[in-house]
């Protein structure tokens, strides 16, 4: 499900710091950075090669001025957080200067994201899924190691995998039983009361050790 418009925002912590990323996403993601940013190594952004980080200054189209001197990445669909073009300016992180280039990224054709829509499109675009996209921001919320590593583990498909298991265990067991009901007659080797009731069992046990773990993450 790949979006029509292309959205950007802050991607780093409000404040002052030494950098400050503002990202956009989205089709028009190079194009729209292309307007208010000059380089004097590349004169066209989307010629170069993804995952590319190009020195350069953003600049007001209507006034010529020089905002920022910046580092800027371009990462070109499919491979992206999002599954689309992202590009990310790395501008100095002062409160002013980083509003001021999210601005100008508005003000080229980028929408301002709603919390979290940069997650929200990597699931929608089947770069992460649900469970994923929850460990997104248990990671940020972390407050132990304990529970960052609990996090990463998620993000890397872990109670995805977990899931799936189990989703393919009763997928089997429905088919022995579908089987067993629409041909009685046939010689089949179906499994009896007993051998139902034990892989039934072992699944909730599986279920009961996941459901566990809940609290943890």
């Amino acid at each position: 499900m790949m979006t029509i418009d292309t959205i950007a925002a802050v991607s780093t912590p409000r404040g002052e710091g030494g950098i400050s990323i503002v990202r956009l996403s989205g089709p028009l993601a190079i194009p729209i950075a292309q307007r208010i940013f000059r380089s004097p190594s590349f004169s066209h952004l989307g010629k170069i090669r993804t995952h590319t980080i190009v020195y350069g200054h953003i600049f007001d189209p209507k006034t010529q001025q020089i905002i920022d001197e910046v580092l800027l990445t371009v990462m070109k669909a499919p491979r992206t957080y999002t599954r689309e073009d992202i590009v990310e300016i790395n501008c100095h992180g002062g409160a002013v200067c980083v509003q001021k280039v999210l601005e100008l990224t508005l003000l080229a054709g980028a929408r301002l994201a709603e919390p979290g829509e940069f997650t929200k499109r990597a699931f929608l675009n089947g770069r992460i899924d649900l469970a994923q996209a929850e460990a997104v921001a248990d990671i940020i919320r972390a407050k132990t190691d304990l529970t960052r590593q609990v996090a990463m583990n998620q993000l890397q498909g872990a109670m995805s995998k977990a899931v799936n298991r189990l989703r393919d265990q009763l997928i089997d067991i429905l088919a022995e039983v579908e089987a067993c009901i629409d041909f009685p007659e046939e010689d089949l080797d179906f499994w009896d009361s007993t051998e139902l009731r034990k892989h039934t069992q072992a699944i909730l046990i599986q279920l009961e050790k996941l459901l566990q773990t809940a609290e943890d993450g």
